[in-house]
């Protein structure tokens, strides 16, 4: 990963035939645009490729999860469950929309844990956000059944597996909706940019209206319509230089993956050979999108011991109890209650009484796990050089 790693001259035929027309915003210039609109035709493909009914393009991966959960009807007063171990913007954006960040335990898939969710749910959960971290599979038909029984959706965090899936079906197809990020370091890219995709057509028609300003899209879908409000909106407008960028990387992401899959396991065999290693839980290997090699070792101390001897060799791994972005322990600005505004919202109700605390030490298990949990991200293009000096890295590791 990422998707940069192939741009070409896909890329540059699709971004001119934007420049060509002079239109990059997505909507209206009807008579100056040739019949070109890119972002409505990357929907469509994307929608395609996911076997989805419907995508709605945004301009982040962090927009697309705070525009699911508007039209899911998610607001202040709620709960909304997510796991420790997921980038900062999937609480974010629950705290956005004046609803609670709850979290859970991972399990040995490094994703949400199903039997810690039970124990989470309550009277005020109204959403779910189960998040594919580091490219592989949570255990989602678990969660979509549990969700079920509670009459909750489910709203997939992909940001980070677009190619994945699970015997076929593509990762985010599985809940009432999923969200998808191509920034400048996922899988495939548009520098930023978002997508969400849905069966229900009255939930994506509610994400069309209000990510354009709550421009009424029924006379004419993909266009702006008869001009009439339903609801206030924001914007989150794909513009259309992204979405041409997004149509060219699409259509390489099966050998994306496929290129992904072959440099991991070149790198997990090396990695086999250190003692007390366990890989990473997948749910279906065949569907692994091989973003990352993820590996734990016997206990902290062992995993410290491999790191340093990765960085002796130039090859230090990711350790995600050291990160900062990525688990709830090392959420200083979450854990603190640290907001710009003066009210001290969303953590505190004006007058300053605290509407939310969080506890560092409340998720044992996570810590546990992660704490002697190392990863690689791999790469499209990796120099044989490259690979074989990585390689050797890790069987020099075996020694510690």
């Amino acid at each position: 990963m990422p998707g940069f790693e192939l741009f070409g001259e896909e890329e540059k035929k699709e971004i001119m035939d934007v420049l060509d027309t002079g239109v990059l915003f997505r909507y209206e210039f009807n008579d100056q645009r040739k019949g070109i609109y890119k972002v409505r035709e990357f929907e469509e493909k994307f929608a395609q490729y996911c076997d989805a009914s419907h995508a709605q393009a945004v301009t982040s991966g962090t927009a697309a999860l705070k525009v699911a959960l508007t039209a899911l009807g998610v607001g202040p007063g709620d709960e909304v469950i997510t796991q420790g171990f997921t980038f900062v913007a999937t609480w974010e954006a629950i705290l956005e929309v004046g609803a609670v960040p709850v979290f859970t335990e991972v399990d040995a898939t490094l994703n949400m844990d199903p039997v810690d969710l039970q124990k989470k749910i309550t009277a005020k959960t109204r959403c779910i956000i189960p998040v594919h971290m580091l490219g592989a599979q949570a255990r989602i038909e678990t969660i979509v059944d549990i969700a079920a029984q509670h009459g909750i959706p489910v709203l997939e965090d992909t940001a980070q597996a677009a190619g994945g899936r699970i015997k076929g079906k593509h990762l985010g197809s599985f809940g009432t909706c999923g969200t998808f990020s191509f920034d400048s370091v996922k899988t495939i890219t548009t520098g930023e940019g978002g997508m969400i995709i849905t069966d229900d057509a009255e939930l994506w028609r509610a994400m069309s209206e209000y990510h354009d300003h709550g421009h009424d899209h029924k006379v004419n879908p993909g266009t702006r319509g008869g001009e009439g409000r339903n609801f206030i909106g924001f914007n989150y407008r794909m513009m259309e230089l992204q979405g041409a960028i997004g149509i060219a990387q699409l259509a390489k992401l099966d050998n994306i993956v496929a290129a992904q899959q072959k440099n991991k396991a070149i790198l997990k065999e090396a990695a086999a050979g250190i003692p007390g290693v366990a890989f990473r839980e997948l749910i279906d290997e065949k569907g692994d999108s091989a973003t990352f090699l993820t590996f734990t070792l016997q206990d902290r101390q062992h995993c410290q011991r491999v790191n340093e001897s990765l960085r002796k060799d130039g090859h230090g791994a990711i350790n995600f109890a050291e990160n900062t972005w990525h688990f709830y322990p090392k959420w200083e600005h979450l854990l603190g209650g640290k907001t710009l505004t003066k009210s001290g919202y969303p953590f505190a109700e004006p007058g300053g009484k605290r509407r939310i605390v969080y506890d560092p030490l409340a998720l044992p298990q996570s810590s546990a796990l992660l704490e002697r949990t190392l990863v690689y991200p791999v790469g499209i293009k990796m120099p044989a050089e490259k690979l074989e000096a990585q390689c050797r890295a890790l069987k020099n590791a075996t020694k510690v």
